[in-house]
């Protein structure tokens, strides 16, 4: 297939480029590994934004919700919508596997077909990649790096490791539908970034004894029955049925070297691009969304990278333009 323009990724950015190419009549195409915004797709089934459902429209499209925060299934609902009211040419379960530039032309190969165009923009996020703890069981059907649903942890010993959102708002909702919850976190606190009205809930809950809380705690080892933690310098063996390891996920930065995308050589791994524009080292290749922050990724929300889409259209559309008139 030939086209101006491969999107790949269609979360609320891919389908929010998606949506300015239309405008600008740019031919394009949006590749999707999963169903429409996968990665909201994956949430915790009862996951609440901490956005509130005006910061998280694109397009100027109204999102109402019933709640200031929308839920999960509000989202899907809301950018479902938008994709089948506006025929947005958009490819699912269509996972890119490798991009190759040859001249002035982008050949994306895919699990089900190759594409050509001038410009492509990533806007693949970061959810896809967990940070492992890396210790001996991690591996074990026990452990997992994802969260979807309290009701399967009921009257199971249950191990959380994190202190972000996703960490709180899994050792709640398990408390709550009975599960026995011990908390591990790395740092002496919960973190600061935590919704500021679930903040309070787990603090009260560690308070009471309703939840076991380690701080200062890394885990050491998992076994089939137990995990080991060190907590304060202290060893433990802990009775366990099942670990939740929300510990962060981070971009697919192989794949953006493979095409060619500079990343700053310290820890964050910040891609290069320019910010007037979000275009990379790579002329006519462009970032969007999430993927922007390295592994800083808590700089980049759909609230503040939804202008990303004008953005790179902008200096599309103004490329295609000089190159009519030099034409």
């Amino acid at each position: 297939m030939q086209v101006d323009l491969i999107i790949v990724g269609g979360g609320p950015i891919g389908i929010a480029c998606g949506l300015e190419a239309q405008k600008n009549n740019i031919s394009y195409v949006i590749l999707e590994k999963g169903p429409i915004v996968n990665s909201l797709f994956n949430y915790p089934v009862n996951m609440q934004f901490f956005s509130s459902s005006e910061k998280l429209e694109i397009d100027d499209i109204p999102f109402i919700s019933k709640e200031a925060k929308p839920k999960r299934d509000e989202a899907l609902e809301y950018y479902r919508r938008i994709v089948t009211s506006n025929d947005l040419n958009i490819n699912l379960f269509e996972k890119v596997e490798r991009i190759h530039k040859e001249g002035d032309t982008f050949t994306v190969q895919s699990s089900k077909d190759t594409y050509q165009g001038r410009y492509v923009i990533i806007a693949t996020g970061f959810y896809d990649i967990p940070n492992t703890i890396d210790v001996p069981g991690e591996d074990l059907p026990k452990v997992s790096h994802y969260y979807d649903n309290p009701h399967f942890y009921a009257k199971q010993k249950l191990a959380v490791i994190g202190a972000s959102n996703s960490a709180v708002d899994a050792a709640l909702e398990c408390y709550r539908k009975g599960a026995e919850v011990t908390l591990l976190v790395r740092g002496p606190e919960i973190g600061k970034r935590v919704k500021y009205w679930v903040k309070p809930d787990i603090e009260n809950r560690i308070k009471e004894g309703s939840i076991k809380a380690y701080y200062n705690t890394e885990v050491t080892a998992i076994t089939a029955k137990h995990i080991e933690i060190n907590t304060n310098g202290e060893m433990m063996r802990l009775d366990n049925d099942y670990v939740l390891a929300l510990t962060g996920y981070k971009p697919n930065f192989s794949f953006l070297e493979k095409i060619g995308v500079q990343l700053s050589d310290d820890a964050k791994r910040y891609p290069q691009y320019d910010e007037a524009s979000m275009e990379t080292n790579v002329e006519n290749l462009y970032l969007a969304g999430v993927i922007c922050g390295g592994m800083d990724t808590h700089i980049w929300f759909i609230e503040n990278s939804r202008v990303h889409a004008k953005t790179i259209l902008q200096d599309i559309t103004g490329k295609e333009q000089q190159a009519e008139q030099n034409a």
